[in-house]
């Protein structure tokens, strides 16, 4: 099992990571709403899911890859982890979708349109920062091997 340090150092790498893929997933969904306020609102929650999820996939990384998994244990494992959490979107409040669905555009009816969408959405949003974040952070604990011992 690695060290606790290093499930620390992730983690803290993985939330500023997350927090920075969070603002720009974020304010591009906002964007979609035509409007400053839906890019603003749309960052700050993306700054938030992308947070937790950036942190939470720090640590689930560190468990699954260790220092010898690598970048794609870490990008399947962050994609896999911020499906699931991408899960909790049922409860976002109803009043949420309507409040949007009063907008009346197109696209934001379309993804608003009832609760599977919202999720989906939400899903595959929050997979995209774990997968991004799960990647770097596997390649950054990957301790290098000498091949030179295993050829011999």
């Amino acid at each position: 099992m690695p060290d606790k340090s290093l499930y620390m150092k992730s983690s803290l790498f993985g939330a500023g990571l997350g927090i920075f893929f969070g603002a720009i997933l974020g304010a591009v969904t906002g964007a979609l709403s035509a409007s400053w306020s839906g890019v603003q609102f749309g960052a700050l929650w993306g700054i938030a899911f992308g947070m937790l999820t950036g942190a939470l996939t720090g640590a689930l990384t560190v468990r699954t890859a260790g220092t010898t998994g690598g970048v794609s244990t870490g990008a399947y494992t962050g994609m896999l982890f911020g499906a699931l959490l991408g899960v909790l979107g049922i409860f976002i409040p109803e009043a949420f979708r309507a409040s949007v669905l009063a907008l009346d555009i197109l696209i934001l009816n379309v993804i608003m349109q009832g609760r599977f969408e919202m999720v989906a959405l939400l899903m595959f949003l929050l997979s995209i920062i774990g997968t991004a974040v799960g990647a770097w952070v596997g390649g950054r604990i990957l301790k290098s091997r000498n091949l030179d011992d295993y050829c011999k």
